[in-house]
């Protein structure tokens, strides 16, 4: 497995995680696990994914997530697992 951490984190709108997940579907990217919450108006979403099917470098999805995120208003950030559990670590 292919394991990457998105967080999206901005002001809640419409079709935030249909944009997203459109994303991830389109590109052979699976989710593994999603939970997400909105506080006061703001849209917090966390997704584990499998990029193992993607044909696509890694940076180059984080990069489309980033411009989708900025296209809807939103921070959306992609991290490889391990380095998102080093960042994490106690």
């Amino acid at each position: 497995m292919d394991k990457i951490i998105i967080t999206v984190v901005g002001q809640d709108t419409i079709g935030i995680i249909a944009k997203v997940c459109t994303y991830l579907s389109d590109n052979q990217i699976n989710i593994l696990d999603i939970t997400q919450t909105i506080v006061g108006g703001y849209f917090n979403m966390m997704v584990i994914a499998d990029m193992e099917k993607c044909g696509k470098e890694f940076g180059v999805v984080s990069d489309e997530l980033k411009e989708l995120g900025n296209e809807i208003g939103l921070r959306i950030l992609a991290q490889k697992e391990e380095i998102f559990t080093k960042m994490h670590r106690l």
